[in-house]
C-alpha cells in the first residue's frame, strides 16, 4: 500500500527565483541552475531533464512538451508546441490490413515522433543563457550515480512490470533488474540515459533526430514491429504558436491553443463568469451543478473540434467569444442536469508539470508526458529513452476529429497555463490529471 500523499499549506516565499516541481531532486536541479546565473528557461529545462530520470513513468526525452514562457524584457508571452507527429508509415490502412480495429494502447505501434528534445533546444536557443552542458549536468549525475526509488515510483514499476515493461528487452534491462521491479529505497541507475544526455549536451538536438541516437531508436522500434523511421525523426520540428486567452473577473487567463485541450478551460470560465458563484457558496449543490454543466458543454466542444489545426479547422475565435458563452449559458437548466455520457473506458495517464520564475521576472509554465505511465513501454535500443504511446490517442474512424493521418499531431490533454493581471504575470499553473486538467485549472479561479 502506498503512503498517503501529504500536502502542505505552508507557503514558500522567495525573491530571487522559485522552482515548483514534483520531485525534490528535480527542484534542486532547477535551483542549482538559478544559483549559477541561469534564467527561468535554463532552470525549467534542467528540472525537466532531471524529472525524466527520477520519475521516468511520467515523462521522458521520448515524450512531448508544451511551454508557456513569459519574457520579461519584452513583456510578451510565448507558446512552444513541442509535440510529435504520427510517423509516415502510421496510416489507417496499415492497421486495418492487420485486422486491428484500433491502435494498440502500448508497444511499438503506439509510438509517435518524440518531440520533447527539439522543444528543449528550441527554448534554450531562443531564451536560454547557459550552455547545454550545464543544463543536462544534474540529469546526467542522477542517471549515472543513481537515485533512490520513491514509494510512488516503486508502485508504478510494480503495476507496469508484467503487462508493459517485461514485453521489451530494452525496458526490462533498465527497470526490472533480475526480472523484478525496483523496491522503495533501492538505487535506480540509468547509464544509457546518462550517455544519451551527454551526447545531447555535446552535439545538440541533431544527435537525437539525425545522428546515432535517432538510428538506435528507429532501428529498435522497427525491429520490434513499429513504423517510426529516420525520415520521421529528421523532419520533426517544434512550433512557436500564439497562446489563447480570455478575461475572467479582472484576470487574463492564457492557455495553450489546439492541438491541446486548453480551450476547454477558457470556455468553462466564460460560461461560469455569468454566475455569481461566490453567493452560491463553494462546493454547494448549486455551485457543483453549474460547474459540471459548464464542463459538459466545454468538453462537448473539445471532443468535437480540437485536433491538429494543420489538418482540421478549429473555430477558436467563435468558441472563445463572450457571445458564444452567453448562448451556451442559456442551455443550462439551473435545476436540472443535462444528459451526458462519459467515455466507456477512461485511460489512466501520467504527466509532469513544473513552473519556474527568476529574479528578472521571466516565468515558465511547462508540462511534459509520455501519455500513459511508462508510455509505449519501449526503451529505444541502447539510448535509455522511454518512448511515448501518444499514437494510441488517434482514431481509425474517418468521421472522428482525431482521425489518424501521417504527419498529424493528435489532440493533447497536456496544457500549461498562465494568468496575467494588469499585463503582468500573476500565476503560472498546470497539473497532472489527463482529461481533468481544464477542470482543475478552472477550480482554482472559481473557488
Amino acid at each position: 500500500m502506498e503512503p498517503p500523499c501529504m500536502l502542505s499549506e505552508q507557503p514558500v516565499l522567495g525573491t530571487r527565483g522559485m522552482v515548483a516541481c514534483a520531485h525534490y531532486l528535480a527542484t534542486q536541479a532547477g535551483i542549482s541552475i538559478l544559483t549559477q546565473g541561469g534564467n527561468a528557461i535554463d532552470a525549467a529545462l534542467a528540472a525537466n531533464a532531471a524529472m525524466t530520470v527520477v520519475y521516468p513513468s511520467t515523462c521522458s526525452a521520448g515524450g512531448d512538451v508544451f511551454m508557456l514562457i513569459w519574457e520579461a524584457k519584452t513583456q510578451r508571452l510565448h507558446a512552444l508546441n513541442g509535440s510529435g507527429r504520427a510517423p509516415r508509415g502510421m496510416t489507417p490502412e496499415y492497421f486495418l490490413e492487420r485486422d486491428l480495429k484500433q491502435i494498440p494502447e502500448r508497444g511499438p505501434l503506439s509510438i509517435t515522433v518524440p518531440g520533447a528534445v527539439d522543444g528543449w533546444f528550441e527554448a534554450l536557443n531562443r531564451f536560454g543563457t547557459l550552455e547545454a552542458e550545464k543544463i543536462f549536468a544534474p540529469a546526467i549525475a542522477f542517471a549515472e550515480e543513481g537515485v533512490a526509488v520513491t514509494p510512488k515510483l516503486s508502485g508504478w514499476l510494480k503495476r507496469a512490470a508484467e503487462p508493459i515493461l517485461k514485453q521489451w528487452e530494452s525496458s526490462s534491462a533498465v527497470f526490472l533488474p533480475d526480472g523484478q521491479p525496483f523496491k522503495t529505497g533501492q538505487i535506480l541507475r540509468q547509464p544509457d540515459l546518462a550517455s544519451t544526455y551527454r551526447m545531447l549536451a555535446a552535439h545538440g538536438r541533431d544527435a537525437f533526430y539525425r545522428g546515432p541516437l535517432a538510428r538506435s531508436i528507429t532501428e529498435y522500434v522497427q525491429q520490434s514491429g513499429g513504423v517510426l523511421s529516420m525520415e520521421d525523426m529528421e523532419q520533426h520540428h517544434s512550433d512557436w504558436v500564439e497562446p489563447i486567452s480570455t478575461s475572467y473577473r479582472g484576470f487574463d487567463v492564457y492557455e495553450f491553443p489546439p492541438n491541446t485541450q486548453g480551450i476547454a478551460a477558457l470556455e468553462m470560465l466564460n460560461i461560469l463568469e455569468g454566475y455569481d458563484l461566490k453567493s452560491l457558496g463553494y462546493q454547494t449543490a448549486e455551485y457543483i451543478h453549474l460547474f459540471l454543466e459548464a464542463k459538459k458543454l466545454a468538453f462537448a466542444d473539445r471532443d468535437r473540434y480540437v485536433s491538429d489545426p494543420a489538418f482540421v479547422h478549429v473555430p477558436v475565435e467563435q468558441l472563445l467569444s463572450k457571445k458564444y458563452a452567453e448562448e451556451q449559458r442559456a442551455r443550462i437548466d439551473p435545476k436540472k442536469a443535462t444528459p451526458y455520457f462519459a467515455p466507456g473506458i477512461e485511460k489512466e495517464g501520467d504527466t509532469m508539470y513544473l513552473c519556474v520564475a527568476d529574479r528578472d521576472g521571466n516565468l515558465v509554465s511547462l508540462i511534459q508526458s509520455l501519455y500513459q505511465g511508462f508510455g509505449s513501454g519501449v526503451v529505444g535500443g541502447d539510448t535509455g529513452v522511454l518512448l511515448q504511446n501518444r499514437g494510441s490517442y488517434f482514431s481509425l474512424d474517418p468521421r472522428h476529429v482525431n482521425y489518424l493521418q501521417p504527419g498529424k499531431r493528435t489532440m493533447h490533454t497536456l496544457t500549461p497555463a498562465m494568468v496575467l493581471k494588469d499585463g503582468r504575470p500573476y500565476i503560472a499553473l498546470g497539473t497532472m490529471g489527463g482529461d481533468a486538467q481544464p477542470q482543475i485549472h478552472v477550480q482554482l479561479f472559481s473557488a
